[in-house]
């Protein structure tokens, strides 16, 4: 594996991006997953002699293929929410983080290419993952404060409290 290569599959560390996104957004992404897996759902399908019973196996497997759990801890303070997320072998560039007042959505995609030459022969080897979590949090939140950091697969993100109006107690007055 050339040195550029091996530089390349190293996850970076740092801040990553956190957009405020429109709803229709995360629609947009979850729909084009949602497609994703269908596509390859109906290649497998193809690829089993199109036996009709299999339906629901087929689309497990391509799931399975195409996206990888993302495992998360939720924690609350007076003032935050902090989220952790595993998410080995993204890159702050490969991965977006959307926030929405009451929700947070992780989802990113990585590439590796593999490829080794010998003589005539060559040989090459692919892997994309792809990610995609959608999170209702518990509170609302600030969304023009959230901050996120990717440390040795781990991805940080803070998300501040939105405050809230305090109830104050009026007494009426007669006129």
């Amino acid at each position: 594996m050339s040195p550029q290569a091996a530089t390349a599959m190293q996850p970076a560390k740092g801040p990553v991006p956190v957009k405020q996104s429109p709803r229709g957004d995360v629609l947009d992404q979850i729909h084009q997953t949602y497609d994703s897996i269908a596509r390859r759902a109906f290649e497998i399908f193809s690829d089993n002699g199109r036996w009709l019973g299999h339906e629901l196996d087929d689309w497990f497997r391509a799931e399975s293929e195409l996206l990888h759990p993302v495992h998360l801890e939720i924690a609350e303070t007076d003032d935050n929410l902090t989220v952790r997320a595993e998410v080995p072998g993204f890159s702050t560039k490969e991965l977006e983080i959307n926030v929405e007042p009451r929700k947070l959505t992780i989802s990113g995609k990585h590439e590796a290419q593999d490829e080794s030459k010998k003589g005539k022969t060559i040989y090459s080897e692919r892997c994309a993952k792809e990610i995609l979590r959608v999170v209702d949090l518990p509170t609302e939140v600030d969304s023009s404060k959230v901050s996120a950091i990717l440390k040795d697969g781990v991805l940080s993100i803070e998300l501040p409290k939105a405050a809230h109006a305090k109830t104050v107690r009026i007494e009426p007055k007669t006129a």
